[in-house]
């Protein structure tokens, strides 16, 4: 009588589908995930982190579905974003959509081709199921967000700007740089850095944003989302711990690339920092609070784990422990010097923001940025509202651009540079320098928005011709929030109490 099979032995049947070639080899077959220097001894002593077969998957996955839908078309047939805090919420939105969204296809690509060429069998299961996850992700989030799109400006071309507007360039070149590497790092890229270090503060701190401010079709998303993202999470830290424990050489190759995308996904993160602590009316918690919580107190606890196999945590984290005081107000301060090329509204904080800012940020915002905002606010009521004639020199790596500073002295901008076949590249940190000058040849190819703009390819020398050729409504969807459609139209909503005329009538 054969031996009744346990859950694992029964999972590992039903997945472990593979076999070994015959008349091609298994390296011709599997290209990929050789050329990195990662050596793998034993493919079958990988280990799941979530024992799922697709029959399962798609009974979970489709429950979740069912209830999302009903909260998104109730939320739709009751005018739900009448009951938003403000209408300076939706910048919010439109960052999120518009940065964010596209991110989960591209993770969704990524994943498929790691499915197609990672060589053990099990973690070929793991990266379909993540690949199906993120399309997932990213229908659900336009779904959602495109009731906004009825009656508000800057939702409607997003994938088009994610190709060619220069602040979505930071998040895109993210992605650019992780799935032009091999299926290992691409791992710890997206598995890592994507999932645990951006995932953690963006998802919770940004969905608790969106509850404060009445948005719970977002709420209801997110959650969705989250809860895939656990199992996201996990595989990650799986992938990492499966190439430490098959061999020694592969430490010192993890660890580099535990500092390279440490550093960037949380330049990555420079973005939400902004949209967390400026774009929220209602604020459950600040960006410093949030990156103690979620990364501070949880990466610490995951680099003790860690330490067992020889890994310390990334390198610059001093350097992030000093920007949280930093951080959000000064990218605010780039996002309202270039309102006009954005498409989404930036403002003055009023009282009562800049009074919560001094309250979590006490030893920074009152002596370096709230003189700042007032001066700003001065001018604007003067009728000189503060616009950046220039164009800004962006970081070579991260493509934000240059307007972070030293920590140890926050009157000077923070400035690197390398030169490489006698021509010079420019960064905004050590942290980008260093990340450049390990592997030079792949990042002089960066498409930099500023320097396509000054070579005549973005439409025309003007920036008329560059509005045009991102496909702005101009006055519509960029510039500020106060005289804005968006703002004009929320005001309506509020004093007549009628439903919304739809945007194309305006």
């Amino acid at each position: 009588m054969s031996k009744r099979l346990n859950l694992k032995e029964r999972y590992k049947h039903m997945t472990r589908l593979g076999w070994e070639t015959t008349y091609q080899s298994m390296d011709d077959v599997f290209p990929y995930d050789t050329y990195e220097g990662i050596k793998v001894k034993d493919w079958d002593a990988w280990e799941d982190p979530f024992r799922m077969t697709m029959d399962s998957y798609w009974k979970y996955q489709g429950e979740k579905e069912k209830k999302l839908y009903a909260i998104i078309d109730a939320f739709a047939q009751n005018n739900g974003h009448t009951n938003l805090s403000d209408g300076r919420y939706l910048n919010a939105l439109k960052l999120f959509l518009q940065g964010v969204t596209p991110l989960e296809y591209q993770a969704h690509r990524g994943f498929a081709h790691n499915g197609r060429h990672m060589r053990g069998e099990g973690a070929r299961v793991a990266c379909q199921m993540q690949s199906l996850d993120e399309l997932r992700h990213a229908q659900t989030q336009i779904h959602t967000i495109s009731h906004y799109n009825k009656h508000f400006n800057g939702f409607h071309e997003f994938p088009h700007w994610h190709d060619r507007v220069w602040y979505l360039s930071v998040p895109k070149s993210f992605f650019d740089d992780a799935r032009t590497a091999g299926p290992f790092e691409f791992m710890i890229a997206v598995g890592f850095s994507f999932e645990y270090v951006l995932t953690n503060l963006l998802f919770v701190p940004f969905m608790s944003g969106a509850a404060f401010n009445g948005d719970l079709s977002t709420v209801t998303f997110g959650f969705s989302a989250q809860s895939d993202e656990a199992r996201h999470m996990t595989l990650g830290l799986e992938a990492m711990k499966f190439m430490l424990e098959q061999h020694e050489d592969n430490v010192p190759i993890v660890q580099r690339w535990i500092d390279k995308w440490t550093w960037r996904g949380y330049k990555v993160l420079s973005l939400i920092a902004a949209m967390q602590d400026y774009m929220l009316p209602e604020s459950p918690m600040s960006w410093k609070e949030a990156w103690e919580v979620y990364f501070e107190e949880n990466g610490g606890a995951l680099f003790n784990d860690l330490a067992r196999y020889g890994i310390r945590p990334p390198k610059y984290l001093e350097v992030c422990a000093a920007e949280k005081d930093h951080l959000s107000h000064q990218v605010w301060g780039v996002l309202y010097n270039y309102a006009a090329p954005a498409a989404m509204h930036t403002w003055i904080p009023d009282d009562r923001k800049l009074d919560w800012l001094s309250e979590k940020y006490p030893d920074t915002f009152d002596k370096y940025y709230r003189p700042r905002f007032l001066h700003w606010r001065e001018m604007e009521k003067q009728g000189k509202r503060f616009y950046n004639g220039s164009l800004p020199m962006l970081c070579q790596l991260c493509q934000i651009p240059m307007a972070f500073t030293e920590m140890d002295d926050f009157t000077q901008t923070c400035f690197r540079t390398s030169e490489y076949k006698d021509d010079k590249y420019h960064f905004c940190s050590d942290g980008c320098k260093d990340i450049f000058d390990y592997e030079p040849e792949k990042y002089v190819q960066a498409w930099l928005p500023v320097h396509q703009i000054y070579q005549g390819n973005c439409g025309g020398p003007t920036l008329d011709d560059v509005l045009k050729w991102y496909q702005f409504n101009v006055g519509s969807d960029n510039f500020d929030y106060v005289g804005s459609e968006d703002e004009a139209r929320w005001n309506d909503l509020q004093g007549k109490g009628e439903k919304p005329a739809d945007k194309s009538a305006a």
